[in-house]
């Protein structure tokens, strides 16, 4: 007898279109700050991209606010909007796509601490809300200065553009990006004033690293598989790595005359990568890689999980801080077989342009390497070596987890050959995926062991593109749902964590810096750090 049922087809997740589970609600998307570089770069090509996809509300706008248009500003939002699409979205611009997006776009002109602006700001909602049969929802990004943000924050609620937080259908919620503070007392005071206006449940407080397709899978990878929970503990894994590697430096050059064209020098002089890197991104990785399971799903359930983990860091104390931390910068050097100068010389080029007293002899780090031990039950005793820097070889972020090595018998009796480590790999960019290293025996007649990979990459077994991480947060924030967001004890758990080096690196009367050259992988002072407890950095 046989079966006339034909077998269940295999279904391509991202050619069956984003998660249904998502239901973005109508509303204006109000982008403070919209004439900047983030807003022309990722927001506006990542709504694009979601109108594309058919997941957004037809009741649906944005509006720009803020200085910097010309002319007629509309249109030159709309030209902006069309220049930054072609240039970054994932997705080609098409004409029915480009004129269906640009028909929802509007822009005001004003300062953020005018209050006649925010009139105007509040005319042109209801009037775009009338257009569009949007409820009088909103949702603000704050891609403004950290000092810009008390000024808008106060200045909404003044003008009565901030609904009850128990409003469903004319809702508010605010987008915090980062950085939140520079220090535990800033971000303190951030929070503080944010909180004047907007209730906990209306605060969306973004690290765009949460909103990466791997990072998101490393719940279902470590709770979705049998094969992995039992072993995620200090039992079975010797140490786990976490790095961010960047490329770039501070300025971008015109590579046919060396002109600088474009430079982060003005933010980062004086922020560095602990603040830029550690404190937020890679913390919330660090999370994700050890927390708890969570017994739901539920948005603060998995905050709570990942708070726990914060608050089981280790402190540093002053012994640590000269045996687990090493910051440095980079020098001239060489990126592909091209010449790079040194931060220093950025930040002179930098000063001499725009007027800024910047010390010749800064000390703002471009590299951070530490060492970090969570103090619960599953981690004791494991190390977590994080590191970060610009000007390095290449593009890449990863997590590591090195098992610990098999008994040193049978195929493991040889110390000077001891056996390659069993690694899983997840990789978070340029190409999201994971790979598994494990010993294997190579074929003939002699026992001979060779480390294989078991790969596993997104884009070639689904196919496409994964969406961009703005794509998702900005999807979730419509549908209101913060579990891919910093809760404000998070953040000010955080900050916390790292004041003690900072503190120190403030204090300290020396000048002096490791540096490293541009296209090496750090200091050697970092090296020493890890190959001090017998263990070396991965190659990327």
């Amino acid at each position: 007898m046989t079966d006339a049922t034909p077998p269940p087809q295999v279904v391509n997740p991202l050619s069956a279109g984003p998660d249904s589970t998502l239901l973005p609600q109508p509303c204006v998307l109000v982008i403070f700050g919209a004439a900047g570089d983030l807003s022309w770069r990722k927001l506006l090509p990542a709504v694009y991209n979601l109108n594309a996809d058919g997941v957004l509300p037809a009741n649906f706008a944005v509006v720009g606010f803020g200085i910097g248009a010309e002319g007629d500003p509309e249109e030159w939002f709309r030209a902006r909007a069309r220049s930054g699409i072609e240039k970054f979205s994932r997705r080609p611009i098409d004409e029915a796509h480009g004129a269906d997006f640009a028909r929802c776009l509007f822009y005001v002109s004003g300062s953020f601490n005018d209050s006649r602006a925010y009139q105007q700001l509040k005319a042109k909602l209801e009037a775009v809300d009338a257009q569009f049969g949007i409820p009088g929802a909103r949702v603000y990004y704050l891609s403004i200065p950290p000092t810009m943000v008390q000024p808008a924050v106060d200045a909404l609620k003044a003008n009565g553009l901030v609904s009850s937080p128990e409003e469903q259908h004319a809702f508010t919620r605010v987008i915090v990006e980062k950085p939140i503070g520079r220090d535990l007392e800033s971000a303190e005071a951030v929070n503080r004033c944010v909180a004047n206006s907007f209730a906990e449940s209306q605060t969306y407080r973004i690290d765009h690293y949460l909103g990466k397709e791997t990072v998101q899978n490393l719940m279902v990878l470590r709770f979705a598989n049998s094969i992995f929970e039992p072993l995620w503990n200090q039992k079975y894994i010797d140490h786990v790595q976490i790095t961010v590697s960047e490329e770039e430096g501070l300025t971008q050059y015109d590579p046919a005359t060396n002109e600088p064209t474009a430079s982060r020098i003005g933010y980062y002089e004086g922020v560095g990568a602990l603040r830029d890197m550690v404190q937020n991104h890679m913390l919330q990785v660090l999370c994700l890689t050890a927390m708890e399971p969570p017994y739901s799903l539920g948005a603060d359930v998995i905050r709570d999980s990942k708070l726990a983990v914060l608050k089981c860091l280790r402190p540093f104390d002053e012994n640590a801080l000269e045996h687990s931390v090493v910051r440095a910068q980079y020098i001239e050097g060489e990126i592909h077989g091209h010449p790079v100068p040194s931060y220093r010389h950025e930040v002179v080029d930098f000063d001499s342009r725009h007027n800024i007293p910047i010390p010749n002899g800064t000390t703002t780090e471009t590299f951070v390497a530490m060492r970090v031990f969570i103090d619960n039950w599953r981690w004791a005793g494991v190390p977590f070596y994080l590191r970060t820097g610009k000007r390095l070889p290449k593009r890449a972020s990863e997590i590591a987890i090195q098992f610990k090595a098999v008994p040193n018998i049978l195929f493991n009796q040889n110390q000077n050959v001891p056996l390659e480590p069993t690694v899983l790999s997840i990789r978070v960019q340029p190409e999201e995926g994971l790979s598994l290293r494990l010993a294997s025996k190579l074929p003939g007649p002699k026992v001979r062991i060779y480390p294989v990979k078991l790969e596993f990459n997104y884009s070639s077994l689904f196919g496409g593109e994964s969406p961009e991480a703005y794509e998702r947060l900005i999807l979730d924030v419509m549908a209101g749902d913060p579990t891919l967001f910093m809760r404000r004890d998070a953040v000010e758990a955080a900050w916390e964590f790292v004041m003690p080096v900072l503190n120190h690196w403030e204090h300290s009367r020396s000048r002096f810096l490791p540096q490293y050259q541009a296209g090496t992988w750090g200091p050697l002072e970092a090296d020493r750090l890890i190959e001090n407890d017998g263990r070396s950095w991965r190659p990327l």
